[in-house]
């Protein structure tokens, strides 16, 4: 007999927890009425999780509000809050693909802003979402 059960199908197919926390986090943004703009957005400076279009902020400012939001899923908050991994390091890598990104795309007249959604996946249950608006400034 082979000493290794097989996992069942369902848990096979699961979805990892990175990406289904990004889906998750960009499903709440679109609820709280943000258009999505770009998710996993790469250039040389390196990765937004999600880029998303605030258009709420026109009737207070007098501009639209591009948003970077930075996603971190976990399973438990239990020993350390997820927003905590959103690092000055983290932050500063961040700021760096936002300078990238409004030098190569249309962007005059808009506001910028650095959110952090906060994804906790439990198994046993709905998963909780925690938005962090303007979370920090840009480094």
């Amino acid at each position: 007999m082979w000493p290794f059960r097989r996992r069942a199908k369902a848990a096979r197919r699961e979805q990892p927890l990175g990406p289904r926390g990004e889906k998750l986090a960009a499903h709440h943004l679109r609820r709280l009425g943000l258009k999505i703009l770009a998710r996993n957005y790469r250039c040389p400076a390196g990765e937004a999780d999600i880029i998303a279009l605030d258009r709420s902020t026109r009737a207070d400012r007098d501009a639209e509000t591009i948003v970077f939001v930075e996603v971190k899923a976990r399973r438990s908050d239990r020993h350390v809050d997820p927003e905590s991994a959103v690092n000055p390091k983290k932050r500063r890598q961040l700021a760096r693909v936002a300078e990238y990104y409004l030098a190569h795309h249309p962007a005059e007249n808009y506001e910028v802003r650095f959110d952090v959604v906060a994804v906790i996946a439990a198994a046993d249950g709905k998963p909780e979402i925690r938005h962090t608006v303007d979370a920090f400034a840009p480094a």
